[in-house]
């Protein structure tokens, strides 16, 4: 296979040589995405760096941590190579595991892996409390909205990538910043495509980061109630109707149906002045019951729904 690491480069210059250097032989190419840096990222790498392997491409406006990641896909595909790997320049993911992150893909386990600082509880004792909960709440809203309900620590930024399923991808429809990787995710669920996590250690140097929480909290939350819009009416309207779609409609219908009746009922007895009776509560509280009932059925089943076989297998197949 022809690998190739994807380096996004923005005010990186005191690690990116360390992390070049750290690239190992099994690596034929590496794109180094000047992302319109301030400290001239490009230039200096084209200054100092000795290793033959690096190609640097330039940014001229700033797009985005997405949207560098994006511009090395698109050399790799114009190039042929097979598998891109992406490491970021700030030191703070080991190059000496691209191996570990290829492994399953040149195996024909998996289309797509990405890092998880989760797996090992001895790694997460560096990671600050309050990021540790982040994380894990955004992991499971992630799982509810992209349908990966194995895999953890969703704004991993370690991946790697087929190049098959990138040509599947709507490449000019991912995000660009932010939420590249959990954007990334949804899209190859729609293609189901197979991903695998690759367990790491979490690993925290001096840099500040440029996302504040405050500010795209509600943007995240709004683009996974998008996305989770979009995946259901994907696998479960259009694409085909199963028994969980069965199930999520049911559900929805009965809880809906029992708290109109007990709106309906709780109005009227302010209205008359009289309380409902035992039995309007249990007729208003059993449809509800059953509803919730009937949800959990339908996340049991898309807990069950998981893309298993790799999309880079098939697309081989149909190939030869």
């Amino acid at each position: 296979m022809h690998i190739a690491v994807a380096i996004p480069c923005y005010k990186v210059t005191q690690h990116v040589l360390g992390v070049i250097a750290a690239i190992g032989p099994e690596v034929s190419v590496i794109y180094a995405v000047d992302d319109a840096c301030p400290e001239g990222s490009g230039r200096f790498i084209e200054q100092h760096n000795q290793d033959p392997r690096v190609r640097v491409l330039y940014h001229p406006e700033n797009r985005g941590v997405g949207g560098a990641v994006l511009t090395a896909y698109q050399a790799a595909l114009a190039d042929g190579i097979d598998v891109v790997v992406k490491v970021d320049g700030d030191g703070q993911m080991d190059p000496r595991l691209i191996p570990r992150f290829v492994a399953p893909i040149r195996q024909g386990r998996a289309d797509y892996t990405k890092g998880n600082r989760f797996f090992r509880p001895d790694s997460l004792q560096d990671m600050p409390r309050v990021r540790l909960l982040g994380n894990a709440a955004l992991s499971f809203i992630t799982k509810l909205s992209c349908g990966y309900w194995s895999v953890m620590d969703p704004t991993n930024g370690y991946t790697a990538i087929h190049t098959g399923v990138l040509r599947e991808l709507p490449l000019d429809k991912l995000e660009h910043r932010y939420f590249f990787e959990t954007d990334m995710l949804f899209r190859l669920n729609t293609v189901r495509a197979v991903v695998k996590d690759v367990p790491m250690d979490a690993v925290y140097g001096n840099e500040q980061s440029n996302l504040r929480i405050s500010q795209v909290a509600p943007e995240f939350f709004a683009k996974h109630c998008k996305r989770l819009f979009k995946r259901y009416t994907y696998m479960y309207l259009l694409r085909d109707f199963n028994i969980g779609s069965l199930y999520s409609i049911v559900g929805t219908l009965f809880i809906l149906a029992g708290a109109a009746f007990g709106l309906s009922q709780w109005l009227h007895g302010i209205g008359t002045g009289r309380p409902a009776t035992s039995g309007t509560v249990m007729l208003a509280a059993l449809p509800v019951l059953i509803g919730i009932q009937f949800l959990i059925a339908f996340l049991h089943f898309d807990v069950g729904n998981v893309p298993t076989e790799p999309l880079s297998t098939s697309l081989n197949d149909n190939i030869d």
